[in-house]
């Protein structure tokens, strides 16, 4: 009987004994997730914007113009934080609340109906590129960037009210603010852009854009980045 009451009280005691360790240790681990999650979201860091994989970011450009016009929100948020983690060197946290920002300024532009729906997608735009900005080895115009960015997409979702080569323009000022670069300097790459989202506009009112056409599409960013890439890069 002593033998077994002396084996019953170590059980009794090891057991508390036992929480408490797994307590501290799931503490501890709680304190290094906050720690690496502060860190990875709010810890400076520096990058060149003029250092990226044009063919890669010509690859997400079309895959996200898929994911977009086809309303998948949650595989255009994936590539949009892919692009931002691989070409501009985010965090996993970071990038994916940058992308969740870009995501939903998207959606919010593609369900408006006119130039007071669009404005709403703004401070978003603007949060993104704050993000993009407080990265960057660029002294941009973070505002005045976001304005661009809307711009361009109201140009070209109203581009029947526009002339001739204003898309091509809006493109270029974009870049031109992004990288403190004559806007120029871009106009290849904004005239291969444009006819890209010409092609995809143009078959999809013909009533849908085939494989083919996406090749053709993707073709055309590939040579547009690469053109931006030289442009930044001489």
């Amino acid at each position: 009987m002593a033998t077994a009451t002396t084996t019953g009280e170590v059980t009794t005691v090891q057991k508390p004994r036992r929480r408490g360790r797994w307590l501290k240790y799931g503490a501890v681990l709680v304190v290094v997730l906050l720690a690496w999650a502060a860190y990875d979201l709010y810890a400076p860091r520096r990058t060149s914007l003029r250092e990226f994989d044009a063919d890669e970011v010509a690859r997400l450009e079309t895959a996200m113009w898929r994911s977009y016009y086809s309303r998948r929100r949650v595989k255009l948020f994936n590539e949009l934080a892919e692009l931002l983690r691989t070409q501009y060197r985010l965090p996993l946290l970071r990038s994916n609340a940058v992308a969740y920002r870009a995501a939903k300024a998207a959606f919010v532009f593609k369900d408006g109906k006119g130039r007071p729906d669009y404005e709403r997608a703004l401070p978003d735009l603007v949060s993104f590129y704050q993000s993009i900005r407080a990265v960057s080895d660029t002294d941009f115009d973070v505002r005045r960037a976001a304005r661009l960015e809307l711009e361009w997409w109201i140009v070209h979702r109203e581009r029947r009210r526009h002339a001739p080569g204003d898309l091509d323009r809006a493109l270029a000022d974009l870049q031109a603010e992004i990288f403190r670069l004559p806007a120029e300097r871009f106009a290849e790459h904004a005239r291969l852009r444009a006819a890209a989202m010409e092609i995809r506009d143009t078959k999809a009112e013909q009533g849908g854009v085939t494989e083919e056409d996406w090749r053709r599409i993707d073709e055309l960013l590939h040579r547009s980045w690469r053109s931006l890439h030289a442009a930044v890069n001489p």
